[in-house]
């Protein structure tokens, strides 16, 4: 007999949390986005780095949870576990997509009143497997993998770094990590300074520039995350949630750096924060520890639907963009409107974790984990 049944292991409830501050941080960013012109005039300018804190987490998180625990499971329950973790809301994020997609045309995506019905619920479908759309696919007219809900991509490198994970790198030396972590950093730097666009946006599609920049985003962070969690000795650190949570939120807000005649210059701050400060972060906050019933309530409750809001804002991202878009509206007059968004969001988010999420994981638990012969 074996089990696929693991002794829960306690959950850094910080890193919890400060996964739900930078998630709330990429709402932020998408409904702000919609009224900047450029790069360079966005607001909380460098939001989209949460993709790579996200990925440093998921690192530290997979190492903490399953270094220790392969003499117990297959690579089989691995991989169930994975799933039941995550794709029960790559499905419902598919849904809302499709619910929303006809209400998301206009000037900026006019492709979107020539689709029929059947072709956008095949999109659904595939969007369901998590299989990337190739360009050809595309019926938004932005070459998405994903073109329901834009942000499934970095699911997709999710679970190509899970599958790295269990197949391969599992079994690396902190040696041989190490020196993997070193040349993904070198891989890192030499994109964001010399790549051209003075940033590290993209990785939504499978043209091949796309996935060059979705690659590189992973396996820094994801696997630098994996050393950190074999390789620190964590401490205790003071009010730490506090002190993460504002870096965060310093980082991915501060204002293009360099402007358009020194691209490179924000390219290098992009680059270190992610090689320095994602990791520190990450450390800080498995370091501390959480004192209060509030402090307490908040950190589960950011940690609860940082994932399911996440994957299931930009629906109503891509109605608040075309709207604004189409109606030519200002910050000033639509932020109303983008707050109505975020609150949408939050609600959804939340309904969608208790109705859906929860009861669905528990069942999945229930019988693809349970004792098998």
């Amino acid at each position: 007999m074996k089990t696929t049944e693991l002794t829960a292991k306690p959950h850094y409830q910080i890193l919890d949390g400060l996964r739900g501050v930078a998630a709330v941080m990429v709402v932020w960013l998408h409904i702000f986005e919609a009224h900047s012109t450029s790069p360079l005039d966005q607001i909380i300018n460098h939001g989209y780095l949460a993709v790579d804190f996200f990925f440093v987490l998921s690192g530290f998180v997979i190492g903490y949870a399953y270094d220790d625990r392969w003499h117990k499971i297959s690579i089989a329950d691995f991989f169930k576990r994975r799933l039941v973790r995550l794709h029960p809301m790559v499905i419902m994020g598919s849904i809302i997509g499709a619910i929303a997609f006809y209400f998301q045309g206009g000037a900026l995506w006019p492709l979107i009143n020539s689709i029929p019905l059947w072709k956008m619920l095949l999109v659904m479908l595939i969007g369901f497997t998590m299989f990337p759309l190739p360009t050809s696919m595309d019926i938004r007219g932005w070459f998405e993998s994903y073109p329901l809900n834009g942000p499934a991509w970095t699911l997709f490198y999710e679970y190509i770094a899970n599958i790295l994970y269990a197949v391969v790198i599992r079994k690396f030396s902190k040696t041989a990590l190490a020196i993997l972590v070193f040349i993904a950093g070198c891989a890192l730097v030499h994109l964001a300074v010399t790549g051209g666009q003075g940033d590290l946006i993209g990785g939504w599609s499978l043209e091949p520039a796309q996935l060059r920049i979705g690659f590189i985003r992973l396996m820094y962070p994801f696997f630098a995350g994996l050393l950190l969690s074999r390789a620190a000795k964590l401490t205790q650190i003071k009010s730490a949630f506090l002190w993460c949570s504002l870096l965060i939120i310093i980082v991915l807000s501060i204002p293009r750096i360099g402007g358009s005649t020194h691209l490179w210059m924000n390219g290098l701050y992009e680059a270190l924060v992610i090689i320095f400060i994602f990791p520190l972060i990450v450390y800080m906050g498995a370091s501390g520890n959480v004192k209060g019933k509030y402090a307490n309530r908040l950190c589960k409750f950011l940690g609860d639907i940082s994932y399911p809001v996440y994957i299931t804002h930009y629906p109503l991202i891509y109605i608040y963009t075309a709207w604004v878009r189409d109606n030519k509206v200002s910050l000033k007059d639509g932020w109303p409107f983008g707050m109505l968004v975020f609150i949408s969001a939050i609600t959804i988010a939340y309904v969608c974790l208790k109705f859906y999420d929860e009861p669905v994981r528990a069942w999945l638990k229930k019988k693809a984990l349970s004792k098998e012969s």
